[in-house]
This record gives C-alpha cells, sequence and structure tokens, in this order.
C-alpha cells in the first residue's frame, strides 16, 4: 500500500521519534509497515523514506538508491557526488558517528518539501550503527550520497529538516534549480 507522505508544517515532522523495542521491530505491524514504506519510497519516487514522514514518530527509516535512479545524472555528476547504486535495506533506531571534518554541499530535495531543493552541507563519512527488520545490529560505513542520505533519513527522526540546514539563499523550485543551477 502506497501511503502519502506528511509536508512540511506537520507536526510530527518536528517530533524526535521514539525507539522500537525488540518486539516491536520482530511484530507483523512493523514488518507491513517496511513493506508499505518501500512501496511508498519507490512510488515517490525517493532514495529514502522516514516513518515521521508517513505519521509514525517511530526510528525506522527505509533506503534505496537503484542504478535506474542515478541514470538521472552524467558520469561527472556521479562522480563528483561519490553516488553508486545502495540496495534496499532498514536501518532501526541508528546511531550515527560523522567521521572527520570534512562537510560536501550539494543540493538537497525532500519529499516532505515537495518540489523545492537547496545547496545543504553534510558530512562526507559517518558510521551508523542500528537494527535491521530482523532486529539484527548492523553497522554501515559510508561516504559520499550515501552518507548524505543516511544523515537526511536521521535528522526527520530527530525532528529536523534539510531545510533547517540548507544554504538559504539557494532555495529554490526544483524547477529553477534546474534552469539556474544545474
Amino acid at each position: 500500500m502506497i501511503l502519502p507522505i506528511l509536508q512540511t508544517g506537520h507536526p510530527v515532522l518536528r517530533a524526535v521519534a521514539r525507539e522500537l523495542s525488540l518486539d516491536e521491530i520482530r511484530s507483523e505491524p512493523i514488518e507491513v509497515l517496511i513493506h508499505n514504506m518501500k512501496q511508498t519510497m519507490r512510488a515517490a519516487p525517493g532514495v529514502g523514506l522516514a516513518a515521521p514522514q508517513i505519521g509514525e514518530s517511530i526510528q525506522l527509516i527505509v533506503i534505496e538508491d537503484t542504478a535506474d535512479e542515478q541514470t538521472k545524472l552524467n558520469d561527472d555528476q556521479l562522480a563528483q557526488r561519490e553516488r553508486i547504486p545502495v540496495p534496499f535495506h532498514v536501518l532501526i533506531n541508528p546511531k550515527l558517528n560523522l567521521i572527520g571534518n570534512e562537510r560536501v554541499d550539494f543540493f538537497e530535495g525532500c519529499l516532505s518539501v515537495a518540489g523545492y531543493a537547496a545547496l545543504t552541507p553534510r558530512h562526507r563519512s559517518l558510521s551508523v550503527t542500528a537494527l535491521n527488520e530482523l532486529a539484527e545490529e548492523v553497522t554501515i560505513d559510508a561516504t559520499g550520497w550515501y552518507a548524505r542520505i543516511i544523515q537526511h533519513e536521521v535528522d526527520h527522526l530527530n525532528g529536523s529538516l534539510y531545510i533547517d540546514r540548507m544554504d538559504s539563499t539557494t532555495f529554490s523550485t526544483v524547477e529553477n534549480k534546474m534552469k539556474f543551477w544545474d
């Protein structure tokens, strides 16, 4: 089932999401929610979706950055962004460890701020420890675009949106971003 994606201004997007217990993670309702979030993210289309974006104030994220999604960029753009395909996976109760001080600025958009984008600084590298959909602990080291996706989605769990981090002078409609910035 494709779920409606909440837009900025909805209070759940500004709340800190609660952690899930091991029993909750292993439950049928969470299994169904993960399936529905996967369908919703793909239909949007997006590369990540956090549970608060569909009205669930819990620490649950789905991520997938397919090779098909990346065909919108040329080889130079992919290399600049350090963007590689990322298979579908789930992060529950994630804990970020930002690595180093290197930050990179790229335009970001958000399914909950539909139709807009802005240059947004993010750490280039990170490590994240989380639980997967089986309640198993996983640790992921990520750089480039993948690290950006993780940071963006974890922000949602903390009641933050990219517009809180963006360079406000670059805030644009997607149409104007493509016309004047690309």
